[in-house]
Order: structure tokens, then sequence, then C-alpha cells
């Protein structure tokens, strides 16, 4: 895979790194969720 194109807009670069941050929030979500035995949004106090 060539990343000699743009790296803004919908280029294949950008579309693997959100993909790759997009899973890296959810594993950190569900193991804060986990280890402190609250849910997502009462952690932020919205619950």
């Amino acid at each position: 895979m060539s990343y000699t194109t743009p790296r803004f807009g919908f280029s294949a670069f950008a579309e693997t790194w959100n993909g790759r941050l997009a899973m890296l929030g959810f594993v950190i979500g569900l193991a804060t969720e986990l280890l402190t035995g609250q849910g997502i949004l009462s952690q932020i106090g919205l619950g």
C-alpha cells in the first residue's frame, strides 16, 4: 500500500488511522468500564 498520495480527506491513510484510533478508543472505554464498575456515561457525569 502506497502512502504517497495526499494525507488529507478520504484517503486510505486517513481511513486506516481513523479505524485504528476508533478501535483503541473502544478498548480503552471497555477496560475503564470494567475497572471502575461504572458505565461510560456515568463516568463523564451524564448518567
